[in-house]
């Protein structure tokens, strides 16, 4: 079968390799759709310290069973439409017990540990059933948009920490695809009131308001978000602050534009070379502001994407604007590289 492989940091290739054998506790599916994000462009240029063997490539996944193991669980079958997490918690340590998987200490992910969807097949693995990690996709919802789940998850998991109530006014910071999905739950999920979307890329802005229309972009390239945002709320500021960025200055612009009470999302991570900000401590404090972390998602988040999705509370195919098949794998990277789509499928 074709594969897209990792074998260096810079060596990416499409390869014809052997078709997976199914185990007795796995389950194999046919990859219909698996989409692709900003980290697999930088697996592609750095890779990552998880990724220590030959490894298919790809987390974002949705597909078809074909094959069950007689142990495996889950009570799967062939013809079954699948949607697979990509960060494995393991069940067992004292956050999962917790029920904190998102930050499982022994996490594993698809992609990594495991070979994952850039493939035409691939093995579920058992540690993935062990945690209900393999979901039946919901009549109504196709492997598209089933495969842009896992985003979706990871920003139902950021949400969900910030209190959220109907009204908010809320600040997101990045107009790539991650940024789109906050826009879309915090107004399918939480009933939000004005949405205020920043970026410093004035066409990637100009795309994504077309597609998910906040009620105000802000060209932070030319324009001092902070100002813009205390100008547009009277002075009070924002309620709610996401950061979708990778940028350090955007996480002290959410400090600074939050209102009394504010709640923040460090959603995006900063690079490990430059991890530190400056933050302004009497602000945290006289504002009573709540800052949270947010790193993946626990299957559950997983289960209640597909819900959303299903129910047309938050609706994602629009939001696929360019597909590709395995063989053009590597395109679909250049295009993320480049800012050239929001979000971007690879249909094996």
């Amino acid at each position: 079968m074709l594969a897209l492989r990792f074998h260096a940091p810079g060596d990416v290739r499409l390869e014809d390799v052997p078709e997976p054998e199914c185990g007795p506790a796995e389950v194999k599916i046919r990859v219909r759709n698996c989409s692709t994000c900003g980290t697999d462009v930088k697996i592609r240029a750095n890779g990552h310290v998880n990724i220590t063997r030959v490894t298919t490539m790809g987390h974002e996944i949705a597909g078809e069973v074909v094959e069950v193991g007689p142990e495996a669980r889950g009570g799967f079958k062939a013809g079954d439409p699948v949607q697979v997490i990509a960060a494995v918690p393991c069940g067992d340590c004292h956050e999962c017990r917790k029920g904190w998987m998102a930050v499982c200490q022994n996490q594993t992910s698809v992609g990594y540990q495991y070979d994952g969807g850039f493939a035409e097949y691939m093995i579920v693995p058992e540690q993935v059933l062990k945690v209900d990690g393999l979901n039946l996709i919901p009549d109504g919802v196709g492997y598209d948009e089933a495969s842009a789940v896992e985003p979706f998850a990871c920003a139902i998991n950021a949400q969900e920490q910030l209190g959220i109530e109907e009204g908010d006014t809320v600040v997101i910071f990045g107009a790539g695809p991650i940024g789109c999905m906050h826009v879309r739950i915090a107004r399918g999920v939480h009933k939000v009131g004005r949405v205020i979307m920043v970026d410093i890329n004035a066409d990637r802005l100009a795309m994504s308001a077309d597609a998910v229309a906040p009620d105000v972009t802000i060209d932070a390239s030319s324009v001092d978000p902070v100002a813009e945002v205390l100008r547009l709320t009277d002075g009070r500021g924002a309620d709610v602050v996401i950061t979708a960025t990778p940028a350090n200055v955007n996480q002290e612009q959410a400090i600074a534009m939050a209102a009394r009470n504010g709640r923040i999302s460090f959603f995006g991570g900063l690079p490990k070379t430059n991890p530190t900000i400056t933050c302004d401590s009497n602000l945290v404090h006289y504002r009573q502001l709540h800052i949270h972390g947010a790193n993946g998602s626990a299957p559950a988040h997983h289960r209640a994407a597909l819900d959303h999705i299903a129910s047309g509370r938050i609706p994602v195919r629009d939001l696929i604007t360019r597909r590709v098949p395995l063989a053009e794998a590597l395109t679909a990277f250049d295009i993320v590289a480049k800012g050239e789509a929001i979000k971007v499928t690879v249909e094996p």
